[in-house]
């Protein structure tokens, strides 16, 4: 006789019984997910040559941010067939150099090699102090006097490591603005005189590096608390080092301009005004140089338009995708002393979620958008 205890035992087992293969996969899975199986390299492919119409062609890159080699490699791929020459890629000290004397370049090693063998050109941009080189509880914008030297010697060292791979060098990035100058007052004298600190130490480590000052950012403000017009700055520049050489330009403590020259809304024919922030503002820079005799290159390191509609700095993405052709071939028809026009950004590490979206080439998962594809029927024969 079958009692209501037993049928319930009964019921419970067969229960159980259906239940054991769902339970074994489920341990199984656990156990699974707890085994990584060792990480396969991404093979760095044989050497590549970049294909293009335009060699000063570049675009900013982000990859310092990426943990997929493979992304890494790929993205590299997708810039030397959009027919793009230059990439400009910040290697940050803090992360190279966690504590003093004690540096690791394993991780920047990747993603030169990758350029490399795609056969494009790195232009390193340097910079972001580490905790143990700056005052507590100050920004990774921040450096004093007397931590130049330690600066100084992380730059030869990479110079070093990389000879032969990278040659072109940004010294700081953007120090006419407050937030990109340690939250302090914007000090044009302070700024050479680092660069008279890390100058020769670089050239001795490699005496075929091109050093790149500025990279300045486009602004007509002049409140030093919060950031002075790049074209004052640059005047600033020049006075402060002919204080400290009283020599005309060989012995300026950089041998090219970085400068930022964004489009805003205006086409890159715009003429330039000290007032308008527009591509050609950068002649107004070149204009300066050479009123101290400074006839050296100019690398633009970040330009570019915005096809957030929303964005009060934004266009369309037909006329942004416009502007971008024409801008390359007035740079190319115009601008002898131009080497490099790489445009912000090839891709961000993650979505932002807000205008800064639309300044990419592809989407974080490199997925071309229109401007890749526009670009790339431009500039590959």
């Amino acid at each position: 006789m079958v009692t209501r205890n037993s049928q319930s035992a009964i019921s419970i087992a067969a229960c159980f019984r259906r239940l054991v293969p769902f339970l074994t996969f489920a341990v199984l899975a656990g156990l699974l997910l707890q085994v990584r199986p060792p990480s396969s390299p991404v093979a760095l492919g044989p050497q590549q040559r970049v294909v293009t119409r335009n060699a000063l062609a570049g675009l900013h890159t982000r990859f310092v941010e990426e943990a997929e080699a493979w992304k890494i490699k790929r993205g590299l791929e997708m810039v030397r067939e959009m027919g793009a020459t230059w990439i400009v890629e910040f290697f940050p000290w803090a992360y190279y150099e966690k504590r003093k004397g004690q540096r690791d370049f394993s991780g920047a090693e990747r993603i030169v090699d990758y350029a490399d063998r795609q056969g494009l050109k790195v232009i390193a941009r340097l910079g972001f102090t580490p905790a143990w080189a700056r005052p507590p509880d100050s920004t990774f914008t921040h450096l004093d006097p007397p931590h130049y030297r330690d600066f100084a010697d992380f730059a030869a060292a990479f110079a070093a490591h990389f000879s032969g791979r990278v040659s072109h060098f940004i010294i700081w990035n953007e120090p006419n603005l407050q937030n990109e100058w340690g939250m302090r007052r914007v000090d044009p004298a302070a700024y050479v005189a680092l660069l008279h600190t890390v100058y020769p130490a670089i050239k001795q480590a490699n005496p075929d590096a091109v050093v790149l000052a500025g990279a300045l950012a486009p602004t007509i403000e002049r409140n030093r608390d919060v950031a002075l017009s790049d074209l004052a700055y640059l005047e600033e520049m020049y006075a402060a080092a002919k204080r400290e050489t009283r020599h005309p330009r060989a012995d300026l403590p950089w041998d090219a301009l970085a400068v930022h020259t964004y489009g805003t809304t205006m086409p890159p024919e715009a003429p330039p005004h000290p007032d308008a922030i527009n591509f050609r503002r950068v002649e107004l820079l070149r204009a300066i140089m050479q009123t101290y005799g400074d006839d050296s290159p100019i690398y633009i390191t970040e330009t570019g338009w915005n096809d957030d509609v929303n964005w009060v700095n934004g266009v369309t993405p037909a006329q942004r995708i416009e502007y971008t052709i024409r801008a390359l071939d007035y740079a190319q028809a115009h601008w002898p002393w131009v080497r490099c026009v790489a445009f912000w950004v090839f891709k961000l590490p993650a979505p932002a979620r807000g205008y800064r979206d639309h300044f990419t080439f592809v989407t974080p998962s490199l997925e071309p958008l229109p401007i890749y594809d526009e670009v790339k029927r431009a500039l590959v024969p």
